[in-house]
Order: C-alpha cells, then sequence, then structure tokens
C-alpha cells in the first residue's frame, strides 16, 4: 500500500529567514505581521504554499486552529478556488460550534469544492485558549463531548432527522443536506480519553512524530480500543522535514536553525508547553526536556524544534534517502499519512517535494513509479 503525503499551512505566519523555525515562538500567541523577514499569512502567500504542495504531488494540507491562526474554515474555502484538486484539513474546535452547524459547514465546502474537506478534530490542551472562546469545560469533559458531536455529526451525514439527548447536546429533528462525500474525521491524542474517542468515530488517528518503538504501543492501544467498537482506523503522523541531497548539509541545516534560537526563548517556550494539560505535549517536552545537546531522540528524528514550538515538535533530518527509510520504517508500523512542514514552509515544500518525493517514487511508497525491485522483475 502507498502513501498519503500532506503539507501544513502556517496560517499565523512564516519567516523569509530560516534561523528562527518560521513563527514558531507563536506557542505564545503571535500572529506575523508582513515586514522585515517575516511573512503574514495573507491569501497570496498561503496559496502560494498550496498550490506548490499540489504540484510536487502533496495531496493536501494541514491548516491549523488557535486564537492566533487565520481561521481554518475560511481560509481554506478561499484556497479551494485557487488550487484543483487539493485537499484541506481543516483543524477545528469541536466544543465552540454546535455539530448541526458543523455538519451543515462541511456539506456545503464539500459542494464547493468537489469533495475537498478532510476535518481535523481539536479538543484543546490549554485553558486558558479555551476560555478565550467562552469554553470552561476541562479536558476529559471535552473528550466526552467531542464524543457526542461527532456521534450527532456523523448521524446528520446519514440523512433524515436527528434527536439526541445527551450531557453536552440536546438537538431535536436536526438536519442537513449531506452532500455527497464524507469529510473523513482526522483525531490526536495520546491520554486514554483522547484514544477512545478516536477508536469510536474517527476514521484516521494522528500521532506526533515520536520514536518508532513509542509510535508502535500508542497505534496497538488504538487498534485494541476500535477492534472492541468494531471498526478499524487508518493511522496518521505529524513531522516537520529538513531533507537534503546529503545528511551533512541537512544536519548542518538543523545546527543553524539551533544556533537562531533565542535560550530566552526557549525558557519561555518550555514553560508553556509544560504547563499545557495536553498529554501528547507532554510527550514531547520528555524527548529533549528543554536540553539542547541530545536531540536526536531515534535516528534521524530531532526534537530541536519542540523546543520553541509547541505541538507537532520532531523533525526527520537527514538526506533524501535517509528520510525515505524512515518514512518506511514508519509505514511498517501502519502509518499510512504523513503530514509534514518545513521552514520556511514554501522552500521546503520545493526540498521535499524535487529532492524527497521521487526517492519515496522509486521505492514504490508513492504511486506514479514501479519500485526499483519491480522494476528488475520486469
Amino acid at each position: 500500500m502507498t502513501i498519503v503525503l500532506h503539507w501544513f499551512l502556517p496560517t499565523n505566519g512564516d519567516s523569509r529567514t530560516d534561523l528562527s523555525l518560521g513563527n514558531a515562538v507563536g506557542t505564545h500567541g503571535k500572529r506575523t505581521v508582513a515586514g522585515g523577514s517575516e511573512r503574514a499569512p495573507d491569501i497570496g502567500y498561503i496559496g502560494q504554499i498550496a498550490r506548490s504542495a499540489e504540484q510536487l504531488g502533496f495531496t493536501g494540507a494541514l491548516t491549523p486552529t488557535s486564537s492566533w491562526c487565520e481561521d481554518a474554515w475560511v481560509m481554506t474555502a478561499a484556497l479551494t478556488q485557487v488550487t484543483d484538486r487539493f485537499k484541506y484539513l481543516v483543524a477545528f474546535r469541536p466544543g465552540l460550534q454546535s455539530p448541526t452547524l458543523a455538519a451543515h459547514m462541511a456539506a456545503t465546502y464539500q459542494r464547493i469544492s468537489n469533495g475537498r474537506l478532510l476535518l481535523n478534530v481539536v479538543t484543546g490542551g490549554d485553558d486558558v485558549e479555551q476560555r478565550r472562546f467562552g469554553d470552561h469545560l476541562g479536558k476529559v469533559a471535552r473528550y466526552a463531548r467531542a464524543g457526542e458531536f461527532l456521534h450527532i455529526f456523523r448521524r446528520l451525514w446519514e440523512g433524515g432527522s436527528v434527536d439526541y439527548t445527551g450531557q453536552y447536546y440536546d438537538v431535536r429533528g436536526a438536519q442537513i443536506i449531506p452532500a455527497e462525500t464524507w469529510p473523513e474525521v482526522y483525531l490526536g491524542g495520546s491520554s486514554d480519553a483522547a484514544l477512545d474517542v478516536a477508536a469510536g468515530y474517527a476514521d484516521v488517528y494522528l500521532t506526533w512524530g515520536e520514536p518508532p518503538a513509542a509510535v508502535a504501543e500508542k497505534l496497538d492501544r488504538v487498534r485494541e480500543r476500535a477492534a472492541l467498537a468494531g471498526r478499524e482506523l487508518r493511522f496518521g503522523i505529524r513531522l516537520h522535514l529538513i531533507t537534503r541531497d546529503t545528511a551533512e548539509e541537512a544536519w548542518a541545516q538543523a545546527d543553524r536553525l539551533l544556533a537562531g534560537l533565542d535560550p530566552d526563548e526557549i525558557a519561555r517556550a518550555q514553560a508553556v508547553q509544560r504547563a499545557s494539560q495536553s498529554e501528547g505535549q507532554r510527550r514531547m517536552v520528555e524527548l529533549h526536556n528543554g536540553r539542547t545537546d541530545a536531540l536526536e531522540v531515534a535516528p534521524n528524528l530531532w526534537a530541536g524544534v519542540g523546543l520553541v514550538r509547541g505541538g507537532a515538535g520532531t523533525a526527520l533530518v537527514g538526506s533524501h534517502q535517509q528520510v525515505a527509510d524512515r518514512i518506511a520504517e514508519y509505514h511498517e508500523l501502519g502509518i499510512d499519512e504523513f503530514i509534514f512542514s518545513g521552514y520556511p514552509h514554501l522552500e521546503e515544500v520545493y526540498r521535499a517535494g524535487e529532492g524527497l518525493v521521487p526517492v519515496l517514487r522509486r521505492h514504490g511508497l508513492l504511486p506514479g513509479l514501479a519500485s526499483s525491485a519491480a522494476l528488475l522483475r520486469l
């Protein structure tokens, strides 16, 4: 089975330089404005990234959600008009809108985009961020609410009228006009509550880029829960990329990124991350514990991004062949979908598309070319 490649759209901004991890310090709520070396997340620049990723062989892109990002629904709906086949994985928080409204929006999106919407359900791992939107539930309650939300959402897509009374939602006679294409649901999280909701309602379970053994253990836990629910899920992983013609070039770039980080900024970002309620964030922090001298946490897996960036904090670093080998290793664990990014996002999507993608195709991991072994058998 081949893999699916996605990119990432930095809707809180990017950088024209490659020495500050773009706008990774957005863990504090920073949105880039144009000027100097910064790239504002306007439709022109984000559209440039999306069009480039589409042309280079990526299937779609993840667009994040936070109070300092541009709204993912609005931004990506606009981007569907400047791309042809590219899909948009829209991150959104289910507690901030009703399931009926979300299903209605998703159906409209599918019709105007010819079925190019994917949904990344984010329950939220930070009470401070949630309260900005008037959401005062704790973490466990947010996952329970997400389960009810997705239950209603799926029933609405089946057509007909929906009545549902739960702990968090009470809808009577709810209905929408479903679109032809179901917007597949992606959901991540490392806590037991997250795994349970994913097993019951997600189409794709997402994990952040941990060492392969830790990823394998997590996927097994999801499989067990999904089997109890009579379901099977696909699996995806979120990683950054530093891929170059040679390993020396790639690690030199990682060293330049690390050298460009302000120690005070690292300390501030680590304080924010350690205060997070997210189990996944805790696991990311434990990969490096704020240290800068032991960041290769598995072969070609570098935790330097997580020093200043919340969320996914690891990158695959190496030659195109080495990175392809690591992708194949994750694929053997059951990972079929890969969501990548790089700093800056425009330049790095070209490095990945022109250097890494051909290697993946030669090895049969992407459609388009037969594997080298298959060619030898002809």
